[in-house]
């Protein structure tokens, strides 16, 4: 099994934050956007390092199964399975809206200093906290968050501006956490190669038309919740991929959790990936 970071990260490969040889200062700025295509050609470049020449497997979720999309298209005889899980071919105008709310609230941070705040030794962290927020909200649905939180109160009503629920303590919480790990630059970066996806585009649209090509067979899943990549979304794909006679398997789980319904442990979404999985021949 091979996990790695993608290119323009902050936790492994080279990014924003990354040292420039040329200057011996961060790139910041001026490191450049990257797309999923740019993800998937360096993970093909890292199998041909590794010199693997086929795999049997390409799994990922949200983003991830965007990536895996993209294998299939960009190396169709390099791949045998595609796992596309909790995603879409494109992102909807909404989600497009969501992701510029986060990077404008990262841009117009005092602190962000068109990108080069490296050199200012600080951090917008208004902007990541506000951005971290707003996708978490995103992430869950109105059941979960009324499960878990409700109308919960931290203590007795005050009437002013602190946190007075537990779900803003949460929220701020979660913010606080993520903008002390994750860098501005590389945000922006992995939002922007979300928005700018879309394997139809050449194709007039035409979602059949940019698949024909693929080769693999496919298992898709969704999540009943999921507002974000809705179900909807995978059964585009599944429908694309059977108007070219591909194998593909489709499952719509059940579940409460929304967006991170595929990072929870589902136990019928579990034994969904294990029996695809221990079907493939390695």
């Amino acid at each position: 099994m091979i996990g790695l970071n993608n290119l323009g990260g902050c936790h492994g490969s080279s990014g924003p934050n990354s040292i420039d040889p040329k200057t011996n200062k961060p790139y910041g700025a001026s490191f450049p956007l990257v797309t999923v295509e740019d993800w998937v050609n360096s993970q093909a470049h890292l199998l041909d390092y590794l010199d693997i020449t086929q795999v049997a497997a390409v799994i990922g979720g949200s983003l991830g199964g965007m990536q895996a999309l993209q294998w299939t298209l960009a190396y169709p005889d390099r791949i045998k399975h595609a796992l596309v899980i909790a995603s879409a071919p494109n992102l909807t105008a909404q989600n497009i809206a969501f992701n510029e709310v986060a990077r404008q609230a990262i841009m117009t941070d005092p602190e962000f200093y068109d990108g080069d705040y490296y050199a200012h030794n600080t951090v917008p962290h208004r902007g990541l906290r506000i951005a971290r927020m707003l996708g978490h909200i995103t992430y869950l649905s109105d059941d979960a968050m009324g499960e878990k939180f409700g109308r919960k109160l931290k203590d007795k009503i005050k009437y002013n501006f602190d946190v007075e629920f537990e779900m803003e303590s949460y929220l701020r919480y979660q913010g606080d956490k993520f903008a002390g790990e994750f860098d501005a630059n590389t945000y922006l970066r992995m939002t922007r190669a979300l928005d700018y996806y879309d394997p139809a585009l050449d194709f007039g649209g035409d979602l059949s038309a940019a698949l024909k090509n693929a080769k693999a067979e496919f298992l898709v899943v969704s999540f009943t919740s999921d507002w974000r990549f809705s179900t909807t979304r995978s059964r585009e794909i599944v429908k694309a991929l059977l108007d070219n006679e591909l194998t593909v398997s489709y499952a719509e789980v059940t579940a409460a959790h929304g967006h991170d319904a595929f990072l929870m442990p589902d136990a019928h979404y579990h034994a969904i990936l294990r029996s695809y999985l221990s079907k493939i021949e390695v």
